[in-house]
């Protein structure tokens, strides 16, 4: 039995050490959960994962929520998620008032030069890592394909394609075993948990109801039901329900939205908070704080800038984090019956080959917008390359990798 306090600790530390995005924060509890400090078996973390993978939401967030839950219950999975991301969202907050308030020097304009040709590169990076590993059948390319062609091309929504993609790969278990086989992870000698009876399961559903309902109602009757705030806690509390497939994949959804046409703020501006967010620990997901923080500093409606800006980085953050804790309180109970399911596996697998294609969709949408202004920008485009070599090749860092590509914009913009 791990002690509380021992836990607490880790779940501390980690909350400040998670940089590199998803795929580096699963590698990070990877190492020290499973190889290092042995609290839960190979096959239970890898189960764990497969379902937060299959969740709306943040899964690097949900997978430290579900090990902190079997650890220790809901104050353990209250401790892991929540530690997780406060780092993070204080850290974030004071570098968007820094953004809002002094973006315009030149300063800090070189330095957010810098840092979206790395952005790009570790979306890149990214794209070509996760395509790798989920790339492994004709089928898979074929699965990414159409979803890239779904969302480029055809304007199908996000969630649709996910939950074809998902229920493709369920269906293929049985149709075509080969590209979707059973896990080959053994079981874990570990005894399954019973499925919780179903007054537990309602009642934490109405206390997340609850959760959601009570600052809602406060924010409609201090502000208004049409004020910026209500619009942010209602468009924040359904995007953490329809957008599945991880930070990336979640990002051309939010950015499509927010950046049309009257919208809370321009598409550099986006790119901009993903470069921020990037150097910070925690969730990639956080950048989703920035537009709330943003979207509210250009439309304070009688506050000032500052705390229209905390008031709405605050929303932002609690409507996409609270789902992820209900999925998890509720869920898990009924997923650590599940282990071993071959259709969870193949639907797994689907979804993972769907985000492929939604990573390259989101590639060309940064890419475009930060190497080409009716030409070739050959300075951001060596930066780019050059980022990519250094993660790719070299393994840096990324928090370095985006430091430094800051301190290069910095230096270029001063003619040094």
């Amino acid at each position: 039995m791990v002690p509380f306090a021992e836990a607490l600790r880790f779940w501390l530390k980690l909350g400040f050490i998670s940089f590199g995005g998803p795929a580096g924060q699963i590698a990070i509890l990877h190492r020290e959960v499973v190889e290092r400090r042995r609290w839960l078996s190979e096959e239970r973390f890898f189960h764990a994962l497969s379902y937060c993978m299959l969740l709306p939401g943040p899964e690097a967030q949900q997978l430290a929520t579900y090990v902190g839950w079997i650890l220790h219950g809901v104050r353990g999975g209250l401790a892991a998620g929540g530690l997780f991301v406060l780092p993070s969202a204080f850290l974030l907050a004071g570098l968007s008032y820094v953004y809002m308030a002094y973006g315009h020097l030149a300063a800090v304009v070189g330095v957010m030069a810098g840092f979206k040709p790395v952005v790009v590169a570790i979306v890149a990076e990214a794209l070509l890592k996760i395509g790798k590993r989920a790339l492994k059948h004709p089928l898979h390319l074929a699965i990414a394909a159409a979803a890239f062609g779904a969302l480029a091309i055809g304007g199908v929504p996000f969630p649709v394609v996910v939950l074809t993609a998902g229920l493709f790969g369920w269906l293929g278990t049985k149709l075509a075993p080969t590209a979707f086989p059973a896990s080959a992870v053994s079981e874990s000698t570990a005894p399954r948990a019973n499925m919780p009876p179903l007054a537990r399961t309602a009642k934490v559903l109405a206390i997340g109801l609850a959760l959601w309902a009570g600052p809602f109602i406060v924010i409609t009757l201090w502000r208004g039901t049409n004020s910026l705030p209500a619009q942010e806690f209602r468009f924040f509390s359904q995007a953490a329900l329809v957008t599945f497939g991880g930070a990336y994949a979640v990002l051309a959804y939010i950015i499509q939205a927010v950046t049309a046409p009257g919208g809370w703020l321009t598409r550099a501006q986006a790119i901009d908070g993903l470069a921020l967010a990037e150097t910070t620990p925690g969730p990639l997901i956080m950048v989703l704080q920035f537009v709330g923080f943003v979207a509210a500093w250009n439309r304070p409606e009688g506050m000032s800038m500052a705390a229209a800006a905390l008031l709405g980085a605050a929303i932002t953050t609690y409507t996409t984090f609270l789902p992820s804790f209900l999925f998890i309180f509720a869920g898990a109970p009924y997923i650590e019956g599940l282990r071993g399911h071959k259709g969870l596996t193949g639907a797994l697998a689907a979804i993972t080959a769907a985000v492929v294609g939604v990573i390259l969709n989101l590639a060309l949408v940064f890419g475009s917008a930060v190497l080409w202004h009716g030409g070739i920008e050959w300075v951001a485009l060596a930066l780019a390359l050059a980022a990519f070599a250094a993660l790719y090749r070299f393994h840096v860092n990324v928090m370095w990798v985006v430091l430094v590509g800051g301190a290069l914009g910095w230096l270029l913009r001063q003619g040094l």
